[in-house]
């Protein structure tokens, strides 16, 4: 089955049809850059010209930075706070919206490197904040947020997500001397079998997983960036995502 994927990120919003049953896109997937301020109506453009850009007139899933329950948005950390209270799936036209990172983690477990994997499982998304997905034995816990949790009096994402990367400048082995602290946080807290990074940074893994050492192994996200397009879709078919 074909299904138009969207992934609303903090600086992108990307989509691209999706075959649900390979995990795999059919077509070249559309980037354009999130509006900012990023209010509900200025995205929800940005969604209507990535369904007109398809001629998509099928099921659409679509993924949120923030707490997604029953398609209303609960929180708002790297888009606009006007979101909160928001029912998204209606601003979208009836599309099925989850948790960005619950969509990526998702991919990862049908297709990606969490397949057939058993166990606590934890797909992190390292991009404008850090997104997070837990899953046990392959059922997922929706809404963890995980990117909030507090280091140093802050919230983990400010210090270790990839803007805070960019932000502060820093080198890739500096970065993952952070993100090696956040993960060891997070082991400490849940005890996985595996933790899946993904985000963009999911292509550069060279750049800093061979710095990046816990007791949990640690690998890149199969589907790398491409994981959110595919989790939205599969969210469509999928009654328990």
């Amino acid at each position: 089955m074909n299904v138009l994927g969207i992934d609303i990120g903090g600086s992108g919003i990307k989509g691209a049809p999706v075959d649900t049953e390979s995990g795999e896109l059919t077509q070249e997937r559309l980037r354009i850059p999130t509006p900012q301020p990023a209010k509900p109506d200025g995205v929800a453009e940005v969604v209507a010209e990535i369904v007109k850009h398809f001629s998509w007139s099928g099921p659409v899933g679509v993924t949120f930075p923030g707490v997604v329950v029953d398609g209303v948005v609960r929180t708002a950390a790297n888009v606009h706070h006007s979101w909160i209270g928001v029912d998204a799936a209606r601003l979208f036209g009836g599309a099925t919206v989850l948790n960005d990172a619950d969509a990526a983690g998702t991919a990862e477990m049908t297709f990606g490197e969490g397949r057939g994997r058993s166990g606590t499982v934890i797909m992190l998304t390292f991009g404008t904040g850090i997104g997070s997905a837990l899953f046990v034995n392959g059922l997922l816990v929706p809404n963890t947020e995980l990117g909030h949790l507090i280091l140093h009096g802050k919230d983990a994402e400010e210090r270790a997500s990839d803007r805070a990367r960019e932000e502060h400048d820093l080198s890739w082995e500096k970065w993952a001397d952070r993100v090696e602290e956040y993960l060891r946080h997070v082991e400490m807290l849940f005890s996985p079998s595996l933790f899946i990074l993904g985000g963009g940074v999911s292509k550069k893994a060279d750049k800093f997983l061979p710095h990046v050492k816990t007791e949990t192994p640690v690998v890149p996200a199969g589907l790398q960036n491409e994981a959110g397009i595919v989790g939205a879709a599969c969210a469509c078919v999928r009654p328990d995502v």
